[in-house]
């Protein structure tokens, strides 16, 4: 009779006697709350949060390095799984580092794992290819078998979840703590209720495992990962477009801004022209202006003018009659200068501006787009204009945008919170003196972030906030800047502002 095991839920109860830091997991441990990254629609736990478990989190980072070796024509194993994706077979052999670091007894060189629908053999194997007999229990919850039942579950996930496959596709791209932590939830979720019937060995192991029937697996079985890997050729305006005043208007930004591979396709439908309108949306402080710079300086595109609509968007946008020399005379503005002669202009926060204002951009964004101006002349639109505009949505004192001026955007753009990874890109280039403090000032920005959350209440707290902090704080120390800089963020909610004092006075940041 074989023992019947739901390992997702009993895995919670293990990890390795020596540690509970997951190997290679961005330093988060056995039981790590990360409820601030990420929590799965599917989570039923009583509070509503997301922990870690180191043998689920270590088995998602050998699925990365397994996976990533293919790309990189170097693969550590081999996976097959018969045509009805029921029955897999893999075999992987454990990079050094993964001993060394004790994750895996030194004996073992490699696994071999068979799973049909709820029955799963597990081998291991060492440096001679024998076959490796253990005196303790066989049960897969032992140290030397877990790892690798979630291992083989999770390339089964690969390919029977869309959400899965794409978690671990993003996780490829982008090896951050954020999609290490959505990856880590998903196929926790996906797989909460599997039961398995688990047996030590087949036959003295499963090194003569016969494999007729099956298909291996490389690279090119997932169109998708192939393409989301291969890496983009972007583009460029050539300089011989523009004057050589225009080239100096093309953005120059420092090293920590660095473009997301998301946006790198897009630079291309710019450059050719398939898309000249981009709306980026999404919270304050998550880059959105910043994401047109870099857009802009990428394709070697000038911008020849940044409209706040808050403040400088009027009826004269376009240029304006004054007197000169005695004369009335109409001068056009730089957004005109952009139309007439090519380059980029940015409406920062569009949606603040009144609609009367923005009408001109329904002509101007249509297929044969030009303006007319208030001295009757009709400017078209060069080949090479570029217009971008972002926007806050549901914050105070915006509107909704016109939904014809919204159809006329080619793509619309959701720019995410920033991450953390991004953050501290930012914080240790412009002040790297906060470089022993840069972990716990981002949990204090996550734990304000979630309480603003649960509040529900009309209040944010940027990355422009924590750099903020952090730059007067070389001056006044912490404490003192955040009363400055943090506290404010409550705007007078006695409560809140205490709170928030709270949380950065657990982390005693001034040591």
């Amino acid at each position: 009779m074989l023992n019947k095991q739901n390992l997702f839920e009993e895995t919670f109860s293990l990890h390795r006697e020596t540690t509970d830091e997951i190997y290679k997991g961005f330093g988060f441990r056995h039981f790590s709350d990360v409820t601030d990254y990420y929590i799965s629609p599917q989570n039923e736990s009583e509070y509503g949060t997301t922990v870690l478990s180191q043998p689920v989190g270590e088995a998602v980072v050998l699925g990365y390095e397994f996976l990533k070796s293919f790309f990189d024509n170097k693969p550590i194993g081999k996976l097959y799984y018969n045509e009805q994706k029921q029955r897999y077979f893999a075999e992987i052999f454990i990079p050094q580092d993964w001993r060394d670091n004790n994750v895996f007894p030194q004996e073992i060189f490699c696994y071999r794992a068979h799973i049909v629908v709820d029955e799963i053999k597990i081998s291991a194997y060492n440096k001679y290819d024998e076959y490796i007999t253990f005196d303790h229990s066989s049960s897969l919850l032992s140290r030397y078998k877990i790892c690798m039942f979630f291992f083989i579950v999770l390339m089964r996930s690969f390919f029977e979840n869309d959400k899965i496959k794409n978690d671990i596709i993003e996780f490829i791209r982008n090896y951050t703590k954020e999609n290490f932590v959505v990856l880590c939830e998903d196929f926790y979720q996906h797989n909460k209720n599997l039961c398995v019937n688990s047996k030590d060995y087949w036959g003295g192991g499963l090194k003569d495992f016969k494999t007729v029937g099956y298909e291996k697996f490389s690279i090119t079985c997932i169109p998708e990962m192939q393409q989301a890997l291969q890496p983009v050729i972007i583009s460029c305006f050539d300089d011989n477009e523009f004057s050589a005043e225009q080239l100096n208007l093309i953005p120059l930004l420092g090293s920590e801004f660095v473009l997301e591979d998301n946006l790198e396709k897009l630079c291309n439908a710019i450059t050719f022209g398939d898309v000249r309108t981009v709306l980026f949306h999404g919270p304050a402080g998550t880059g959105k202006t910043i994401s047109c710079k870099l857009i802009c300086k990428t394709i070697r595109l000038p911008i020849l003018e940044t409209v706040n609509c808050t403040e400088n968007l009027d009826e004269f946008i376009l240029g304006k009659f004054i007197p000169e020399n005695g004369k009335i005379v109409f001068k056009e503005s730089y957004v005109t200068k952009a139309i007439r002669e090519g380059g980029a202009v940015v409406f920062e926060e569009i949606n603040f501006a009144k609609p009367q204002y923005l009408a001109f951009l329904n002509s101007l964004l249509d297929d044969n787009g030009f303006v007319r101006l208030d001295n009757g002349e009709i400017v078209r639109r060069h080949k090479n204009f570029r217009f971008f505009a972002t926007m806050n949505i549901g914050y105070f004192g915006t509107k909704q945008l016109n939904q014809a001026l919204y159809n006329r955007f080619n793509a619309v753009v959701e720019i995410p919170q920033l991450s953390d990874t991004a953050i501290k890109r930012m914080l240790l280039t412009r002040i790297p003196e906060c470089s022993d403090k840069i972990d716990n000032l981002l949990r204090i920005y996550r734990k304000i972030k979630k309480k603003i959350s649960e509040e529900e209440v009309d209040l944010v707290i940027s990355p422009r906030n924590l750099e903020n902090w952090v730059s007067l704080a070389q001056y006044e120390g912490y404490v003192e800047a955040a009363e400055k800089t943090i506290i404010p963020i409550a705007k007078c909610d006695r409560v809140l502002e205490e709170t928030f004092r709270s949380i950065i006075g657990i982390y005693n940041l001034e040591v």
